[in-house]
């Protein structure tokens, strides 16, 4: 069990990263053929993108995980702790994108099909599975559960700041990577950015919960040794 999960960590820790990095490189490339010549630009605004730092963190704990497993058939719990930031914003995305975005047109040319699904699909469903199965997690406590929220509240609260100084090169408009972030196009400006904000961070909580939930029960918990 913890060398299956170890090599499974590795191949699709491995496969997010290189996902991630061809969709940058692909739009950077497109970018240039179409004369934008504003590089640093796009490499901000991609690193910007809440399903990206989700899905390179979750890459690296991954990695970093294979090796814990590699190692000893207990984790740290700061491994643990990770495993379930990771996994609470992987959840996020594989439930928002698959029940909201998927069948939102995406700009012709400007998306890598594959590495638009292992970001969305098949990395999210592979850490909430390794969360469920894999061996050698702690059992953490519910309160646990407010360090997840740190980041996306350190995020949006980036966001928000940052989307009042950047101008979009092409459109000239305030850039936000989400249109409801965006006060300028939301039906009552901060109001209801917060109140989108506020929903967000519940979301996460619950998430966040369930996984705790899930590592105080089960045979994962116990297992320790092939």
């Amino acid at each position: 069990m913890r060398s299956t999960f170890a090599i499974l960590r590795v191949v699709f820790g491995a496969a997010i990263a290189v996902a991630a990095f061809s969709q940058l490189a692909h739009t950077l490339a497109v970018r240039s053929a179409q004369g934008v010549d504003a590089p640093w630009f796009y490499v901000q605004n991609f690193f910007s993108f809440f399903t990206v730092d989700s899905n390179l963190l979750s890459a690296a704990v991954l990695l970093i995980g294979a090796v814990a497993l590699a190692r000893s058939p207990r984790e740290g719990r700061w491994l643990t702790l990770l495993r379930l930031a990771s996994t609470s914003y992987m959840t996020v995305t594989l439930i928002v994108y698959n029940l909201l975005l998927r069948g939102i047109q995406l700009p012709e040319g400007e998306t890598l099909w594959w590495s638009n699904e292992i970001l969305h699909v098949v990395g999210p469903a592979f850490v909430v599975l390794d969360w469920l199965f894999a061996p050698g997690r702690n059992r953490l406590g519910f309160r646990d559960i407010w360090l997840v929220v740190i980041f996306p509240v350190v995020w949006a609260a980036y966001t928000l700041i940052r989307g009042v100084f950047v101008v979009d090169v092409q459109t000239g408009q305030p850039w936000y990577p989400y249109p409801f972030l965006n006060p300028g196009i939301s039906p009552n400006g901060y109001l209801s950015v917060a109140f989108y904000v506020l929903l967000i961070t519940g979301i996460f909580l619950a998430v966040a919960a369930a996984a705790v939930w899930v590592s105080r029960r089960g045979p994962a918990v116990e297992a320790a040794a092939d």
